[in-house]
């Protein structure tokens, strides 16, 4: 009996010791950051929240092999974000529970969600209540260390502001521009092709005026790289289109479609997404000091980041 009693024992302890070394193979961890580590599931799931639309459009398959080729990239950008938040702490910064619930509720009013709404979207995107939680209050963290050691600091004198705006031929215009999205058609090799070139271009059309959405009829009837994002061509200067456009322009209302034009680059149909009034000087050099703030910002910021680490130990196992 004791024998048996000993045997069952034995078992039990075998069988949860390799459990335990599975769990560390198929979790293993991935890089070591002071006295934190980094494990290979962390990883995957930051990479997968952070994923755009598009990526997590793709199969599972194809989502990981992107995953797997951008591995090293985006375990730098985890251990940077460790860093800020161990420094953050080390200056005796903390997140309290009121400004973690704040933030929250912050959330879920911005996108009109309830607390199931929330709790559901969060499932989608892989994480537990508590994990997001945690993520969340890692953010909050790294927001009031950036502010305190490298925002706070950031002075963008007149000088600096006028010298942009000097360098700048595009912000000194302040001429009238346009937002615009386009499904495009290349120019067929042949010119008695441009026949059923057209015949696409109406049976987009008439999808449109049927209600389909420009931006997933451009995604799949778009002949250029834009097409794959709904084909956003962001904003235009007047001074900078070419004539075709601006005159199928003069016809359009903001949300409206054009009728499809020829250019000697191929067929196109637009859409007039936003009209932008011509910017006054004060428009201007708000804008400038904006770009100049953002620019000093981000050498700062590139700067203090390398500092973090070069006095820190980081050591990678991927």
């Amino acid at each position: 009996m004791r024998l048996k009693r000993a045997m069952l024992v034995l078992f039990i302890l075998l069988t949860v010791t390799c459990s335990a070394q599975a769990a560390v193979l198929l979790d293993k961890v991935v890089a070591v950051v002071n006295q934190e580590v980094i494990t290979w599931s962390e990883l995957y799931r930051n990479m997968e929240s952070d994923a755009s639309p598009q990526l997590k459009a793709l199969s599972e398959d194809e989502r990981i092999r992107v995953f797997r080729s951008n591995e090293a990239a985006y375990l730098e950008t985890l251990i940077n974000v460790r860093l800020q938040a161990q420094e953050a702490r080390s200056l005796g910064m903390s997140v309290s529970e009121e400004e973690l619930k704040e933030a929250i509720e912050n959330i879920k009013k911005k996108y009109a969600m309830s607390d199931d709404d929330f709790k559901t979207s969060l499932k989608k995107e892989g994480f537990s209540y508590d994990d997001y939680r945690k993520k969340l209050q890692e953010q909050i963290l790294i927001s009031k260390i950036v502010n305190h050691q490298v925002k706070g600091k950031v002075i963008a004198t007149d000088a600096a502001v006028s010298s942009f705006i000097a360098e700048s031929k595009d912000l000194r215009s302040g001429g009238e521009g346009y937002r615009l999205s386009q499904i495009f058609f290349k120019m067929p090799k042949k010119a008695g092709d441009k026949k059923a070139v057209e015949e696409k271009a109406a049976l987009v059309i008439g999808k449109l005026k049927g209600g389909e959405a420009f931006p997933e009829l451009a995604k799949k009837y778009s002949e250029e790289p834009l097409g794959s994002t709904g084909g956003d061509l962001g904003l235009i200067r007047k001074d900078q289109l070419l004539k075709e456009f601006a005159e199928a322009l003069v016809e359009l209302k903001q949300d409206e479609v054009s009728r499809p034009f020829w250019t000697e680059r191929g067929l196109h149909i637009i859409r007039l997404d936003e009209k932008i009034a011509p910017r006054d000087q004060a428009q201007i050099r708000d804008e400038a000091q904006k770009e100049v703030s953002n620019r000093i910002f981000m050498d700062k910021y590139t700067k203090w980041v390398k500092a973090l680490r070069e006095k820190a130990f980081i050591e990678i196992r991927l």
